[in-house]
């Protein structure tokens, strides 16, 4: 059973992990997915030079206020997670042979997480944070990622790394630095502190 809140709050993003980590905060929400070009805003960004941390930024913010004006008065979570990785911006994989690829390049090295998260009520932006992770994976075998793949099917597309730390992802890497909750896709910490100041929960 969720936690009533003052007004409404709403999710907006299909992630099934952020759902999930807001679903065990108790915290009851509705979902309401942007409708947001994403290639746009990443494509603008890269003409424009701006780094991996602002184009995340931008994304959720634009998710925020694509959604933010169907809830007057709701409070509209948005975010967005992107990865750098030797320099270079990385987008889901569209196949499971393109996540073993991407995991192969990883192997012995560090590669960071960029999560951004937006609070909107109406006009008003009560959040706007960006969080970081830096995680080593640790010398994979060949075998290790197809025995993995087998194992995750599907799944492996869904995450930019290829990967869900809380599940079999964990036996990818050697260290973790970084807030759980910003490599899982939404950080709950701040956001949380918010609900608190704004009164939505209990302090």
């Amino acid at each position: 059973m969720g936690i009533e809140t003052q007004a409404p709050v709403i999710l907006a993003s299909g992630s099934a992990v952020r759902g999930a980590l807001l679903r065990q905060a108790g915290i009851a929400f509705t979902i309401d997915p942007p409708d947001v070009d994403e290639s746009i805003i990443k494509e603008a960004g890269l003409s424009a030079g701006k780094t991996v941390t602002q184009v995340a930024e931008d994304l959720a913010a634009a998710k925020a206020e694509a959604v933010v004006g169907r809830h007057p008065g709701g409070y509209v979570i948005a975010a967005d997670q992107m990865l750098e990785f030797e320099g270079r911006w990385l987008d889901k994989p569209r196949t499971a042979a393109e996540a073993g690829e991407r995991l192969l390049e990883f192997s012995g090295k560090s590669h960071r997480l960029i999560t951004a998260v937006v609070l909107r009520r109406d006009d008003v932006t009560l959040l706007d944070y960006t969080g970081y992770a830096e995680l080593k994976v640790r010398r994979l075998s060949e075998t290790f990622v197809a025995d993995y793949l087998d194992a995750m099917g599907d799944e492996v597309c869904r995450s930019v790394g290829g990967y869900q730390l809380e599940g079999l992802g964990s036996h990818l890497f050697e260290a973790v630095d970084g807030d759980f909750f910003t490599i899982l896709g939404l950080p709950m910490l701040p956001l949380l502190q918010v609900f608190r100041r704004e009164g939505v929960l209990s302090a």
